[in-house]
């Protein structure tokens, strides 16, 4: 294991299985829920999580004002998730005997459910099957920051907390034209939501709770405790306004539901960066390496190293680079495969440029277990990349680059002795965006989570959204 005395290769395959299976995530899990319920047999409880069919559930808590519509959007999340609609009362409804009859008689009494009884009725109810099996919504609740660390405490914590916001003057409007089914329990509305149906219209009843006066006392408190909440959940909350169709803030609501948090897990970055020749593919490359530590890979300049090492890939790929013909496919790949396998690629990760360049290529790569966890097209248009390239040259004694437009020599001593290269004429340029074109759709198929970026535009701001990418976790796909 000395790679003093020789080049270290570790299989690739050990990080991309680790990843598929969500080794390191399990770990993470199993050691947090060790540390939060302090079992006495430590072995046991580990057994019994893992035994487990899915622990990828839904754990949602929808907060927000009176006549925000949480139970609509909450109705239309457990609809499209299948989980479980917690509400204050149905978990009350749900509890043991003793337990419930204990919260109806605070609530009869007009005094607020103690919160030791809150925690008990919530953690009972979290271990049903249901719950267990499906996930769970948790709707209006907890109301004071007091409940929501007592559940902290036991470790009952959302993966995502959305509140629904909205002026306290539309509040108070749609209170007074809210209307609800006795038998059902849906809520209307007589301007916004009324029903079709003739039946259910003739049944609907006012909320006697929604007097103007009644609400906003509700609203002010609230007020008083939304802040100590929100100061709970920060790290998974989102604030999305209410003052819109229900559709849109369903919509926003379950984009955010869809996004994985950042883990804390072990996360090796494989980057693959795409995209037509003069997109800026090295540009960002470097940007990552350098910001990221991570290494950058560069097939092109790989096989020309491979070339002037005299290494036994490089002397077999020398005759096709000096007759100007394309490198089979399976020798680019065992000197990629070479370069990707070493220690500092394993251990750091990478970003790879100018491979894969066709669908077989791209099938190739993942057969020899080097695959990619971020692939990003940078979409340029061809008018941008003849003109990018077109207009470049090179300084022959001080090697700097310049471009017409963009970065033009500073004297005209310098303009007079600047070179173009051959590869970079108008007709070239041309037969490479051909060529790219040509096997576009067929890479795009072997990556479908692959992200396309807008490169048309200042380096740093395409930087900037290929890292926002890059950092935050790939959202779910619901089925």
């Amino acid at each position: 294991m000395d790679e003093t005395k020789r080049p270290l290769l570790i299989p690739p395959q050990f990080a991309t299985y680790s990843e598929k299976h969500g080794v390191f995530e399990m770990y993470k899990r199993l050691m947090e829920q060790l540390i939060i319920h302090k079992p006495d047999d430590p072995l046991s409880f580990l057994i019994e999580l893992l035994k487990r069919e899915n622990n990828d559930l839904p754990q949602v808590m929808l907060h927000g004002p009176p006549s925000s519509g949480k139970r609509t959007i909450a109705k239309m999340v457990c609809a499209k998730l299948r989980t479980a609609h917690l509400t204050m009362e149905n978990m009350i409804a749900d509890a043991e005997t003793s337990v419930k009859r204990e919260a109806e008689s605070y609530s009869k009494k007009g005094q607020p459910v103690p919160i030791e009884l809150w925690v008990k009725i919530i953690k009972e109810r979290l271990k049903l099957f249901d719950c267990m099996k499906k996930g769970w919504v948790m709707e209006g609740f907890p109301q004071t920051r007091e409940q929501a660390q007592a559940l902290q405490a036991e470790g009952i914590y959302p993966k995502h907390f959305v509140l629904l916001d909205a002026p306290d003057t539309v509040l108070i409007e749609r209170a007074s034209g809210k209307r609800i089914d006795p038998i059902t329990g849906d809520v209307y509305h007589t301007t916004f939501d009324y029903p079709s149906d003739q039946e259910i219209i003739e049944r609907l009843k006012p909320v006697a709770e929604n007097t103007e006066e009644v609400l906003v006392n509700k609203l002010v408190v609230y007020h008083r405790h939304i802040e100590g909440i929100i100061d709970t959940y920060n790290v998974v909350h989102k604030t999305i306004n209410a003052d819109q169709p229900k559709a849109d803030v369903f919509s926003q609501a379950f984009t955010f539901l869809c996004s994985n948090p950042r883990s804390a897990a072990p996360h090796t970055p494989r980057v693959v960066l795409m995209g037509p020749t003069g997109s800026g593919k090295a540009v960002q490359a470097a940007l990552l390496a350098n910001k990221y530590n991570i290494v950058n890979v560069s097939c092109g300049l790989l096989i020309k190293q491979a070339i002037a090492d005299e290494t036994k890939q490089g002397l077999a790929a020398k005759p096709y680079i000096d007759k100007g013909m394309m490198i089979p496919d399976q020798l680019v790949l065992n000197i990629l495969g070479e370069r990707l396998g070493q220690l500092d690629c394993v251990s750091r990760g990478w970003v790879l440029h100018g491979y894969p360049k066709t669908g077989e290529q791209a099938e190739q790569l993942a057969r020899a277990g080097h695959v990619p966890n971020r692939e990003f097209f940078l979409d340029v248009p061809n008018d941008s990349v003849i003109e990018r390239l077109t207009l470049r040259a090179t300084d022959p004694i001080t090697g700097e680059r310049y471009h017409m437009l963009y970065n033009p020599p500073r004297t005209q001593e310098v303009k007079e002795r600047l070179e173009r290269h051959p590869k970079d004429s108008e007709e070239n340029v041309r037969k490479r965006l051909s060529e790219f074109n040509t096997y576009m759709e067929e890479i795009s198929d072997c990556y479908p989570d692959c992200q396309h970026i807008n490169a048309d535009q200042d380096p740093h701001t395409v930087f900037e959204c290929i890292e926002s990418m890059i950092v935050n976790p790939i959202p779910k796909r619901v089925q």
